[in-house]
């Protein structure tokens, strides 16, 4: 499974990140930074978050032993 983890920076120099799974095939870092200033700007989920710090796309496989 793939999940995409975007880390912004607070006002009180925290961090706080957001993950979503499955993000699309082929994303650019650019779309990925668009989005987050989107985030920023719109005020999407909290209003203290005021820089864009990383993201990644994180790939795991899971195993399926006994199910």
């Amino acid at each position: 499974m793939k999940t995409l983890r975007m880390v912004f920076g607070t006002s009180d120099n925290d961090t706080m990140s957001i993950s979503l799974k499955y993000p699309k095939d082929g994303l650019t870092p650019a779309e990925v930074q668009a989005a987050m200033q989107s985030i920023i700007d719109n005020s999407i989920f909290v209003d203290d978050i005021n820089s864009i710090l990383s993201a990644e796309i994180n790939e795991s496989t899971v195993t399926e032993l006994i199910g």
